[in-house]
């Protein structure tokens, strides 16, 4: 049942970490970075415009890319919002973990931050993680920054440096998190993640082991200042069995039963909206931003453990409409057109289908062929208002992706 879960959409990650500066993903070890000077995060700003963001001014320069449709999202904390399917997953999980692990003094083991700012610098976001400069996770076309210091979140794992290094060493973090995405029932770019990391003394870890005092974390080898040394085999397991378990009863629960110095440990983070869309039978991820009452009252239960299956709404039908253009020699990103249709269409496009690439013989110019499916969820949409926006989009992917229309 775990493994099936979580291969149907969970959306998890899983590491191990220890504060020395040090997570590995899989097989590869990095080292947790150091926080810079002030004067270290500094960039060159182009002057001009500002954005304004949940009450701060942020100069705009060449790495400015926040849509009109992003900023509206910013601030809407779903997962926060008492009986949305998001705050019901959030809440049985912190459920879970403030029952299952307790601290020495009969309190809860994990602390739980749910209201961390979006807004996040570029060193927490990559630099922090010892995400390397040139590292394709870092490209414009796949995250929404403000400028060139300062973006929104691509995951929650932004915090950690920050919260390890304030001495925590069990936590969860739970909040949204924005990336440059495809258009479809599945992907939106804004979503919810929640995290978990946990750290083990050596004694914490070995502790009720038969001759565990004898059991070490890290193999005799040499420590800088940006890695451990190499952790034993006999640590390694022993954190993996426990991520295990964190894992296995974590989903037993929701489903059913079908920087550490000299510390080792794990985290894992798994996305709010995957879990609800298999919890729930949520079939369309836009409608976790629906205001709908007949979606909104579905969750209004009272205990939160409550099984709810989604009663659908009815099905309007869809309107369909096909966009092609020539791309431009250079500088053409597809995110850049899926965010030009999320701006000009909203959430009332459901999908976008490439559906034909053609590469002209004499010319070598290529054009693209896009399919876009729109549908409304709470009502049937004119072929006017429709036709009004994919005009609008016509004249915008000319206007500002530099494309020559083939419409």
């Amino acid at each position: 049942m775990v493994a099936s879960a979580l291969r149907r959409g969970a959306h998890a990650y899983v590491y191990l970490v220890s504060k020395a500066s040090h997570i590995s993903r899989g097989h590869q070890h990095q080292a947790w970075g150091s926080r810079p000077a002030a004067g270290e995060c500094a960039a060159q700003r182009a002057p001009g415009s500002v954005v304004e963001l949940l009450g701060t001014s942020y100069p705009q320069d060449d790495y400015s890319n926040l849509t009109r449709k992003v900023l509206t999202r910013v601030g809407r904390n779903l997962h926060n919002q008492q009986h949305h399917p998001l705050w019901l997953i959030k809440e049985r999980v912190k459920e879970h973990f403030y029952k299952q692990y307790v601290g020495r003094f009969g309190t809860p083991l994990f602390s739980v931050y749910d209201s961390l700012s979006p807004v996040v610098t570029t060193w927490q976001n990559f630099d922090s993680l010892l995400i390397p400069a040139d590292h394709p996770s870092r490209k414009k076309g796949d995250n929404y920054y403000l400028n060139r210091t300062h973006m929104l979140r691509a995951h929650t794992s932004a915090h950690q440096w920050d919260l390890l290094h304030a001495g925590l060493d069990a936590f969860l973090v739970v909040g949204d998190v924005y990336r440059r995405d495809q258009i479809d029932s599945q992907h939106y770019p804004i979503f919810h993640q929640l995290e978990a990391v946990r750290l083990f003394s050596k004694h914490e870890l070995f502790a009720g082991i038969k001759d565990g005092e004898n059991l070490q974390l890290f193999e005799q080898s040499s420590r800088s200042a940006h890695k451990q040394e190499t952790h034993t085999m006999e640590a390694v397991k022993f954190v993996e069995f426990d991520l295990k378990q964190t894992l296995t009863r974590l989903v037993a629960h929701l489903f059913g039963d079908a920087g550490a110095q000299d510390r080792i440990g794990w985290a894992f983070g798994l996305g709010l909206e995957r879990l609800a869309m298999i919890l729930y039978d949520i079939p369309d991820i836009r409608l976790f931003w629906s205001e709908d009452e007949r979606f909104l009252k579905q969750f209004r239960v009272s205990n939160m453990n409550q099984k709810v299956k989604f009663q659908p709404l009815s099905k309007y039908p869809p309107m369909i409409n096909d966009i092609s253009f020539w791309l431009p020699s250079e500088n053409y990103a597809e995110n850049d057109f899926y965010d030009l249709v999320r701006t000009i269409g909203g959430d009332l496009v459901e999908k976008v289908d490439l559906i034909d690439k053609f590469e002209h013989p004499k010319t070598h110019k290529t054009s693209h062929c896009y399919r876009i499916t729109y549908r409304h969820m709470e009502r049937t949409l004119s072929q006017r208002e429709v036709r009004h926006i994919h005009q609008a989009l016509q004249e915008a992917v000319v206007q500002r992706l530099g494309v020559e229309g083939r419409f």
